[in-house]
């Protein structure tokens, strides 16, 4: 039993805190060495960078446990690299799924079910309106933490948020994924690091004797399960190999 305390006061601690280089590190490089992103969804850098820096302002109002805010401060720098690399190295205008994104263009979601997103959010050619983006949501997040950051009722919703967002970070690669029917480009690294980080983040959540608040424990569940079912994605499509019925060639 005290090995198991030990294990989670200090190896989950510093795994978690950790996780966003391990996790991610290999995806950079891929992308650098291969000079092309096709197939990694840009919705990964938005939805961690929006639910990092929600998740900084956060803690202004619950302190939860330390390790958690230093893992958002290095997520949120290892987000920033990944995000300019993924940018730099976008296939040319019209070459096939230029925009990696799940919803790409019109009619390329599952029959259709999705045509444009407005104002091409995040779908921008050009780098500088990401940039700007990023820089207007911190902003409007420290005005609101000045003016109404002590209410409890405001905090609670910035943990939500901040961790709901998270939650739904496999969502984008589970579409693009299954839109492909391939999971090439998406670094199986990436995923056996996300699960390993489940089993550690549950374990810490539930049974760390410091506060944790509700909103890491349900929003890090509904993560692992999707976690899990990217795992089944990968044995589905046979490791990114695209079917044969889709007129593309096998293997990476």
């Amino acid at each position: 039993m005290s090995l198991i305390k030990w294990t989670i006061n200090h190896i989950a601690p510093a795994f978690i805190v950790t996780s966003p280089v391990t996790s991610y590190a290999d995806q950079i490089w891929s992308i650098h060495k291969n000079r092309s992103s096709a197939g990694f969804s840009l919705d990964i850098p938005l939805i961690m960078l929006v639910s990092s820096i929600t998740k900084l302002f956060y803690w202004f109002g619950a302190h939860y446990d330390t390790p958690l805010l230093i893992q958002a401060l290095v997520m949120c720098v290892v987000q920033v690299v990944l995000l300019h690399v993924a940018l730099q190295n976008r296939p040319p205008v019209g070459a096939q799924h230029s925009l990696n994104q799940p919803f790409a263009g019109a009619k390329e979601g599952p029959q259709g079910f999705l045509l444009h997103r407005p104002y091409d959010f995040w779908q921008w050619r050009n780098q500088r309106p990401y940039w700007s983006f990023l820089a207007y949501y911190t902003a409007a997040l420290a005005i609101l933490q000045l003016i109404i950051g002590p209410n409890e009722t405001y905090v609670q919703i910035q943990g939500f948020v901040a961790l709901g967002v998270e939650a739904i970070l496999p969502i984008p690669q589970i579409l693009e994924n299954h839109r492909l029917r391939s999971s090439k480009g998406f670094r199986v690294s990436v995923l056996v690091n996300w699960l390993i980080g489940d089993a550690f983040k549950m374990t810490y959540f539930f049974m760390s004797e410091g506060g944790i608040p509700w909103a890491f424990k349900l929003c890090g569940m509904f993560q692992a399960a999707c976690d899990c079912y990217l795992g089944v994605q990968y044995w589905m499509y046979e490791q990114g190999t695209l079917r044969a019925d889709d007129g593309v060639a096998k293997g990476f």
